[in-house]
């Protein structure tokens, strides 16, 4: 239950709340489980491959249908639908289809729901390789945008602290459980899966599956100690769950991908006008989207377009409030010096990030078999996962990027990854 005191309170309703912590937070989410521990195939009973995922037609028309998941990483895929950046293409679209979770999310694209979805950036590494499904990473949906928030019932003020706590990821194959344990490693802690109410050591830190709308109400019920998360659920666990954040992953590892822009490569080769035409849309969107954060924070909002089930003031936090007298107890942004935000946005799928993903997946501990992971070869995947063709043309066509964070002018398609943990 909200204060009264909390000048935050209208951002979500006590209804809403507690239909969260009533409903949601009483049932186990047994699809985020299964599949991601490597069942997307066997759940639609087809062999690991991409001639067993041709059986699957999606609809022949060109209409683009988006699947999102309430949070600031969608922004993009949302923007360049409020703006009517496809219809300047000449495409038409269907209202985005609001999903609550990643494996409903993974599921509907894969059977053909959706043409156009924003996922984790492991997730299309775990579709494309344990799963045989033929998806193409087309562009980032942006940089930074999440965090890591402790509630306020524990002593947690650092990494170190989090020994012996129960910690909610979003997705095992998440930016977020890679950053975590890069974290947890680095402070001589064991990232571990086990039921709760099993037994930590001092050294052990719980990990466990929850869906970004969950982790907010489950911190506020002291069911969890902290969670790892997308925008503007971290906002949401600063105002309305007594959270606090305790490090900002964009801190960590300068300018990271988090979600990306997802395609069919089915589709993508058969119809690549098509395919051209949305990454258009989807490269003006990035500009725009950076170029007006507190804009686009108002229009994702249920004060304007409703795309996200938040009001204004709880967004425009979560895409703008970033600085050091904010963040200073716990000492949430370390590296003020690289001139990141809170959330950025552009669109360029670095390949160094790309190897650098696979290289922590094979030392990041999971559910499920891993074994896929250890074969994969680092340059392999960058090229073969992620089509730069489109999105590099949709970059030379619209050029604002180049006013996004970490640009070199010099060398703007390629850079070395920073990590200060």
């Amino acid at each position: 239950m909200k204060s009264k005191n909390n000048k935050y309170e209208d951002a979500i309703s006590n209804d809403e709340l507690e239909h969260l912590q009533a409903h949601e937070m009483s049932r186990r989410d047994f699809m985020l489980d299964s599949l991601a521990m490597g069942g997307l195939a066997a759940a639609f009973g087809l062999g690991a491959s991409s001639a067993a995922w041709g059986s699957i037609q999606p609809p022949a028309d060109e209409v683009v249908r988006i699947g999102y998941l309430p949070i600031t990483d969608a922004t993009v895929l949302l923007v360049a639908h409020a703006k009517g950046y496809f219809e300047d293409e000449g495409l038409k679209t269907e209202p985005p289809t609001l999903i609550r979770g990643w494996s409903p999310l993974v599921e509907g694209f894969a059977a053909g729901k959706f043409n156009l979805v924003h996922l984790l950036k492991p997730i299309p590494i775990w579709m494309r390789y344990n799963n045989g499904f033929p998806v193409k990473i087309m562009s980032w949906a942006h940089l930074n945008g999440s965090g890591l928030v402790v509630g306020r019932h524990t002593d947690v003020e650092s990494f170190a602290d989090l020994g012996g706590k129960q910690v909610a990821v979003p997705y095992w194959y998440s930016m977020h459980n890679i950053v975590l344990q890069m974290g947890l490693r680095h402070a001589g802690l064991k990232p571990v899966i086990k039921a709760q109410g099993e037994a930590l050591a001092d050294d052990e830190v719980n990990l466990q599956i929850m869906p970004p709308p969950d982790m907010p109400p489950a911190l506020a019920a002291r069911k969890i100690d902290a969670f790892i998360v997308a925008e503007p659920f971290n906002a949401v666990g600063e105002m309305l769950a007594g959270g606090k954040m305790l490090r900002f992953t964009g801190d960590m590892w300068r300018n990271h991908p988090c979600c990306v822009v997802c395609m069919n490569e089915t589709q993508v080769n058969a119809k690549p006008e098509w395919s051209q035409k949305v990454m258009n849309a989807i490269v003006r969107a990035q500009i725009y989207s950076q170029q007006n954060k507190k804009e686009v924070a108002h229009l994702l909002s249920k004060d304007g377009m409703g795309y996200l089930p938040m009001k204004a003031n709880i967004i425009e936090r979560a895409m703008t409030l970033y600085d050091d007298s904010n963040y200073a107890t716990p000492d949430a942004i370390q590296n003020p010096e690289w001139g990141s935000g809170r959330i950025d946005f552009q669109p360029w799928p670095f390949p160094s990030a790309t190897r650098l993903i696979v290289d922590e997946l094979k030392q990041t501990l999971v559910g499920g078999d891993t074994t896929f992971l250890q074969e994969l070869d680092a340059d392999f995947v960058a090229q073969d996962l992620v089509d730069y063709r489109f999105v590099k043309a949709a970059m030379e066509k619209y050029p604002g990027w180049k006013d996004a964070p970490g640009f070199n002018a010099e060398n703007p398609f390629e850079r070395e990854e920073v990590i200060k943990l």
